[in-house]
Formats: C-alpha cells, structure tokens, sequence
C-alpha cells in the first residue's frame, strides 16, 4: 500500500496511472475509518483501476474549534484497516500545513441556497469549508470518480452542486447508508458515545422509519410535529431539526408533489455528540 503526504508526490503518482490508462476513483475521509468507508473504498475499487482514499481532518469545515480537537484521529489503525481490503489502495494523509499553507481558509461558493438549510443554518461556514477541501481533493487528485456516503446526504448535493458550478470533470457517486446492527447511521463519532447511549440511538432510526409509514398519509407538519413530541419524552436526546425536504433542491416540503423525491432529515445531540441522518420518504 503507498501512503503519500506530499502533494507532488501523490502528483506524480497519478501522472504514472494515467499513463498507462487506468482509471482512478477517490474517496474523501477524515478518517477514524469505519464500515461505512470501507463500503465506500470496496465500490471505488469495482469501478477504477485504482483507488485513493484521503485521511484529512479538515479545519474550515468546522465551526466549533472542541468539536475539531475531539474529533477522533487514530492513523495507523486506519491504515491497517485499508491494508486488510486491498495493498493496491494509496492513501493520500496531508497535514494542514500541506493543503492550506499559511492561509487556513474556506473559498465561498453560492450553492443556489443548498446550504442555508438544516446543516447550513445551523453550522455557520461549514459547506465552504466543505466544498474547499473537496475542490482541492478533486483537483489534486484528478479522479474519474469520487465517492460519498448518502448518511450527509446535504453535503452530497452540495458537492454536487459544486462540481456543476465549477464545471470539473468528475463524476460524483453517492452510497448508500451503513447501519450499526441496531439501526445507527455509521459514523466516526459514534466511537464518542457511552456504550448505553450507543444501543439507545437506534431511537433516531426507528423515529425516521415511523415518520416514512406516516409519510403520504399524514401532514408533513405533522410528522414534524410528532417527531418533536417524541424527542421531547427521550430525556438521552436533544433534537436540533428535524426536517422533510425535497430530495433535489433541499427545500421544506410545503405540498407533496407528484414525481418529486422527498426525504426526512434528522440532527440529535447525545452525550453531546451530534449526529445526523436521513432516510428518503417516497
């Protein structure tokens, strides 16, 4: 497995693959890898002849400095982790020193108001900081296609719309969502929470399946509704949103709207770790 943490050495790299016509695909992470990942990396290398997973934890898209130094950071496991699905992975781990030099900041992009909701009002700068590091990434990198999971399912149609707005040539995969057994959205913050509190979140599952039964059926004020009485009986939980929104444009359903894609978004605080999910409704 080649593991680059230089620019130009990761640059020359792709040079030689090229080359020789062979494809690359690219899987963005700020590692403390999990299945999840590895579901994403095992798709990436089905589809390219070869595959590079980046391990960055990404400064500008955080907007509270102790989520940034809490965020769990473990390289050599997760080295070891990509080593057991394939030697042919390389993994590109920058510090922040190599991608921003001296000027840690984000870009600003307009995102044709992707980002002025759910995550977007309640992160202030996060999807520039986003779209920042996965511009450079693509970029650097030079990838056929790049590979996301649907678990931050606005980050997707962000960068989505990003690539469309920049007019990059890359195509942008998204995956489906990996569950813990109980139901739990695969994350690297999950490893934050106490052993109780990590069976217990299978509540954020169970409630976004219900709202998708009472979905077409009832309101979506509603559902809403509901959700938020039922948060407010769960004393381990804090629900920040919870949201039902058009699939392409991320926009609160007002009226259900025949051929449109509706899906429900959550974000819960427990043991004070935020977590997110999603589940598409229709």
């Amino acid at each position: 497995m080649k593991i680059f943490h230089q620019k130009n050495a990761l640059n020359s790299f792709v040079e030689e693959e090229r080359n020789k016509n062979r494809t690359i695909g690219l899987v963005p992470t700020m590692g403390a890898l999990h299945k999840g990942h590895i579901s994403l990396v095992k798709k990436a290398l089905l589809e390219n002849d070869s595959v590079v997973v980046s391990i960055f934890v990404n400064p500008t898209q955080f907007d509270k400095k102790d989520d940034l130094e809490k965020y769990p950071r473990n390289f050599d496991k997760d080295a070891e982790l990509l080593k057991v699905v394939s030697d042919d992975i390389v993994v590109f781990a920058p510090t922040v020193d190599e991608i921003y030099g001296d000027n840690i900041k984000s870009e600003t992009y307009q995102f044709d108001g992707l980002d002025k909701v759910m995550e977007g009002e309640f992160r202030t700068g996060h999807f520039d900081g986003v779209g920042t590091i996965v511009e450079l990434l693509l970029r650097t990198v030079d990838p056929d296609k790049a590979y996301f999971g649907e678990k931050d399912f606005q980050q997707l149609q962000i960068i989505r719309k990003m690539v469309e707005i920049k007019k990059l040539p890359y195509t942008i995969i998204g995956c489906p969502i990996e569950r813990e057994p109980h139901g739990l959205a695969m994350s690297s913050r999950n490893e934050r929470l106490s052993p109780t509190t990590r069976d217990e979140a299978n509540f954020i599952y169970e409630t976004l399946k219900t709202a998708k039964t009472k979905f077409g059926t009832e309101s979506a004020q509603e559902i809403v509704q509901w959700v938020e009485s039922e948060y407010g009986k769960h004393p381990i939980f804090d629900l920040e949103y919870f949201e039902i929104a058009d699939e392409a444009t991320l926009t609160p359903i007002l009226k259900i709207k025949n051929n449109q894609k509706y899906r429900a978004f959550i974000a819960v605080y427990a043991d004070g770790v935020r977590l997110i999910d999603n589940l598409r409704l229709n």
